[in-house]
């Protein structure tokens, strides 16, 4: 139980937890919407910081002047990161964020273990519930870091993104599950032959967990294709989540069990929605797999003779006598960093009269609110951006669509072919408007890995280049007829 310190009584330090529960709640709150989303980061970020200080302080755990030093420290590295990172970068660091989560829960549930063998000494058995709880934290803390260095490895590039839906892959899954699984096991039962010691009974045990652990992560996310990434990367945060809540259990420390189950159950919440945007399963974005290299010789009779090229010349032309226009945006807008092209040429339709919205997939990038934080970030108003069941009925109204950098999300495969890979999953029905400009730089397949039958209709036009590029151009020769 924790002492008093400067004359306060208990009572304050479960205050100041509850204050700073309300606080994570009221930030989450505010996150669930892109116009209130910077002002719950700041009060979720305030809440934290609170609580750090006052535990930290309370448990006499530091210095108030090392204290400041580490805060010092990690919000210059945190601001050094904000300012470093490209937006486009930002899947692969929450990804990695998700993983410093678990591997910090992982490691504070063996120190607690040491720390209470240590005052035990010889002879005594550690508490069940220290054990038990312990064991969980440390094999979700183990399966959200490794899990979260390869998802995040896979969305820098570094790591093959070739979806492996092996037999042998699912045994090895499930052997080192159990392998891990018996290590808890041991770690709870704390068995006599290895001698009088906590010590000496947890050490093999606790290790061993995290290893078998550490392994399964890596094989649960190996084998996920990148069309899978966003789902992954919000099941991994709800991971994260969960260690955390667990590891509270183990120090017995509230604000953490709060923070945790938030995080757990919110990122949950968000994994079942982007399963559910993709008609897909959580067990089969786990165990299924999207990615698979494309059939050429399908792509062939798809495309040969039916792909129309345009030119920028040609789509202002459209533009001109366009009345409403709809921008769809893709993680090629995003890798090309043209949201500010892109933002530019809707406020000069606007100036000109023109009716104006963006169509957000969401799935379309590599997170949860990828493009909706790339246009913000390029100042477009959070009411000009229309999610897709609000966007869909509207494209049969539509003069234009301009899909920049997208392919799956905007392939009609999914509504009229039952054997595609992504049968039945929601998509943008551009193909109802009446003209579609798609820009990228080639007819390569997004993540699924299937050619998309929009290229090659009657009312798109392709508009070969990076993303920037193309949309600048498009901006300069409509500023050009325009002026």
């Amino acid at each position: 139980m924790p002492g008093i310190i400067g004359g306060l009584p208990d009572a304050v330090l479960q205050l100041a937890y509850l204050v700073a529960g309300v606080l994570f709640i009221q930030g989450l709150r505010d996150m669930t919407h892109p116009r209130t989303a910077t002002r719950g980061n700041a009060i979720s970020s305030l809440g934290m910081f609170f609580a750090v200080v006052i535990t930290v302080l309370w448990f006499e755990i530091l210095s108030p002047y090392l204290l400041a030093a580490g805060l010092l420290v990690g919000g210059a590295i945190g601001a050094w990161l904000a300012v470093r990172v490209e937006t486009t970068e930002m899947p692969q660091l929450v990804g990695l964020f998700n993983g410093f989560g678990g591997g910090a829960s992982a490691l504070v549930a063996g120190a607690e273990l040491i720390d209470t063998a240590s005052v035990l000494g010889t002879g005594s058995s550690l508490p069940l519930g220290l054990t038990s709880t312990a064991a969980i934290a440390g094999i979700i803390g183990a399966v959200t870091f490794w899990g979260s260095l390869v998802a995040a490895g896979k969305l820098h590039g570094v790591v093959g993104d070739s979806p492996v839906s092996q037999t042998t892959g699912h045994v090895l899954k499930v052997v080192f599950l159990a392998a891990a699984i018996l290590g808890g096991l041991f770690l709870v039962v704390q068995p006599e032959q290895f001698g009088n010691s906590p010590l000496a009974s947890w050490i093999p045990s606790y290790w061993f967990l995290i290893a078998a652990a550490s392994i399964l992560g890596v094989f649960l996310v190996v084998p996920i294709g990148g069309a899978d990434m966003p789902v992954v990367i919000a099941l991994l945060n709800s991971y994260s989540g969960l260690a955390a809540a667990t590891t509270g259990f183990v120090l017995d420390n509230t604000v953490l069990i709060i923070a945790g189950t938030l995080v757990g159950a919110s990122g949950l919440i968000l994994t079942l929605i982007m399963c559910e945007s993709m008609n897909r399963s959580l067990t089969n974005v786990l165990f299924g797999g999207l990615g698979t290299d494309a059939d050429t010789s399908d792509m062939a009779d798809i495309y040969e003779g039916n792909i129309t090229e345009t030119s920028p010349e040609e789509v202002v032309m459209l533009l001109e006598t366009a009345r409403r226009v709809v921008l769809v945006p893709g993680y090629g807008m995003a890798v090309g960093q043209a949201q500010h092209a892109v933002a530019e040429l809707a406020e000069l339709l606007e100036a000109n009269d023109v009716e104006v919205e963006f169509g957000i997939h969401p799935v379309a990038g590599r997170m949860p609110g990828h493009m909706n934080a790339l246009l913000a970030e390029a100042d477009v108003p959070y009411d000009k951006m229309r999610e897709l069941e609000e966007v869909n009925p509207t494209f049969s109204r539509t003069d234009v669509v301009i899909v920049t950098g997208a392919n799956d999300v905007v392939n009609p495969s999914a509504n009229t072919d039952e054997s595609s890979p992504i049968a039945g999953m929601p998509v943008l029905n551009v193909t109802e408007a009446q003209s579609v400009i798609v820009n990228k730089r080639s007819l390569s397949p997004g993540f699924s890995g299937i050619p998309n039958p929009l290229f090659a209709k009657d009312n798109t036009s392709m508009l070969f280049g990076d993303a920037k590029e193309s949309m600048q151009a498009l901006v300069n020769e409509y500023k050009e007829r325009t002026s």
